[in-house]
C-alpha cells in the first residue's frame, strides 16, 4: 500500500482517480481548493483544502504526510478562455506546477504522474497521432501543458524525478455507480452539454463549425471514458516503480467521432430528438484529433474498455439525470451567489 497526493482530486478526472486508487488499496490525500471541484466528490481519502499556487501550504502538506508519489490534475483547461486570458493559464498551469515540483524535490518525493492533453499537438499531420507526432499547440492551454512536459524532462534529468505525462484526448462519461461524474459550471464539453439538453435542461449547445476538412464538415475527436483514464494513471504509477526518467503516453481509442456523430448517438441513447443549431468555428480548434494508443498498450498494458460511443453516453446520461448531479450544481450555484453578495456588500461598504 502506498500514499498518493492527488492534486485536483475533487474535480472530474481527479475524483475518478481517487476512487480507483482506493479500490487498489492505496491511501489517498486530496489537495483541492474547490474553486472548480465539488465537495461531494471527496468520497475517498483525506481532503486538504488549499492551492498548489501556495508553496507554503504545499510544504505544510508534505510535512504532514509521507507521500510515495503525486498525481497532478489541478489545471485550467478551457481552450477559448486560454485565448482570452493566456497569462492566467501560464500562472496556474505552469508556475503553480513549478511550485509543486519544487516542494516535491525538497521532500525527496520522486514519482509524478501529469495530466497532459492532446492539445499539445495542434493541427494533426497524420490520421492517428503517436507520441512522436510534432507538437505545435494552437492555444495557450495546450502550450502551457507542453511547457510542463519540458520542465518534467529537464527535472527528471537533473534531479532524478521519475515522471509520466499522459496526453488524453477527450475525457467523457461517468462512473457507473452514479456517485461521481462531470459537473462543470459553465459546462463547455460536448457530451455533457448534449446529455443535459436531452435530459430536459435549458442549456445552450451548438455545432461549432461545419466547414472542417472532415467527412461531414464537423470536428472529429477521440473520446475516452474517464474510468479508462483512471486505469491508465494507476498503470503509470506502477510503471514508475521500476522505470526512470520521463515517459509520455497518448491515451485514446484510435477511433474518432465527428460532432454530428456524437449528436446522433445522444439522440439514439436518450430517445430524445434534440435540435442542435450550427454556428461558426471556435478559435484554436483543430479539425481532427485521434490517438494511436499502441505505445500505452505495449508499455503499460493499457487499452480502453469503453470502446462504443453509446456505452460512454449511457454512463453520462445516467449521471446527469441523477439527483446527486443536481445537488452538486445547486450547491455550486449557492456558493457563487453567496460570493457575489459578499463582493457587492464589500464594494458598498
Amino acid at each position: 500500500m502506498a500514499t498518493y497526493l492527488v492534486c485536483g482530486g475533487a474535480g472530474y478526472i481527479g475524483s475518478h482517480m481517487c476512487k480507483r486508487l482506493h479500490e487498489a488499496g492505496h491511501e489517498v490525500v486530496v489537495c483541492d481548493d474547490l474553486s472548480t471541484g465539488h465537495a461531494g466528490a471527496l468520497l475517498w481519502g483525506k481532503h486538504e483544502f488549499g492551492s498548489i499556487e501556495d508553496a507554503n501550504f504545499l510544504r505544510t502538506l508534505f510535512s504532514k504526510y509521507a507521500f510515495d508519489g503525486v498525481l497532478h490534475f489541478a489545471a485550467l483547461s478551457l481552450v477559448a478562455e486560454s485565448m482570452r486570458h493566456p497569462q492566467r493559464y501560464y500562472q496556474h498551469n505552469v508556475a503553480a506546477t513549478l511550485n509543486l515540483l519544487g516542494v516535491m524535490r525538497e521532500f525527496e518525493v520522486k514519482k509524478f504522474v501529469f495530466s497532459s492533453t492532446a492539445a499539445v499537438f495542434g493541427e494533426p499531420q497524420s490520421r492517428l497521432i503517436a507520441e512522436d507526432h510534432p507538437t505545435a499547440p494552437m492555444n495557450p492551454y495546450g502550450l502551457s501543458k507542453l511547457m510542463v512536459e519540458q520542465i518534467l524532462r529537464d527535472s527528471c534529468r537533473a534531479y532524478g524525478i521519475r515522471a509520466v505525462s499522459l496526453r488524453y484526448f477527450n475525457a467523457a462519461g461517468a462512473d457507473p455507480s452514479g456517485l461521481i461524474g462531470e459537473a462543470h459550471d459553465p459546462e463547455t464539453h460536448l457530451i455533457p452539454k448534449l446529455v443535459r439538453k436531452a435530459a430536459g435542461e435549458d442549456i445552450v449547445v451548438a455545432i461549432n463549425g461545419t466547414d472542417y476538412a472532415t467527412e461531414d464538415g464537423t470536428c472529429v475527436r477521440d473520446y475516452v471514458h474517464v474510468n479508462d483514464l483512471a486505469d491508465a494513471h494507476l498503470r503509470a504509477l506502477e510503471h514508475l516503480d521500476y522505470a526512470v526518467g520521463m515517459h509520455t503516453f497518448n491515451l485514446g481509442s484510435g477511433r474518432g467521432y465527428s460532432v454530428r456523430e456524437v449528436v446522433d448517438a445522444v439522440r439514439e441513447v436518450s430517445g430524445e430528438p434534440i435540435d442542435i443549431p450550427t454556428t461558426s468555428r471556435r478559435p484554436g480548434d483543430p479539425s481532427h484529433l485521434v490517438a494511436s494508443g499502441k505505445h500505452a498498450k505495449a508499455v503499460l498494458g493499457w487499452a480502453p474498455r469503453y470502446t462504443a460511443m453509446g456505452a460512454i453516453i449511457e454512463t453520462a446520461l445516467n449521471w446527469h439525470s441523477s439527483a446527486t448531479f443536481r445537488a452538486w450544481m445547486a450547491e455550486k450555484e449557492a456558493v457563487a451567489t453567496a460570493g457575489a453578495r459578499a463582493d457587492q456588500h464589500s464594494a458598498q461598504g
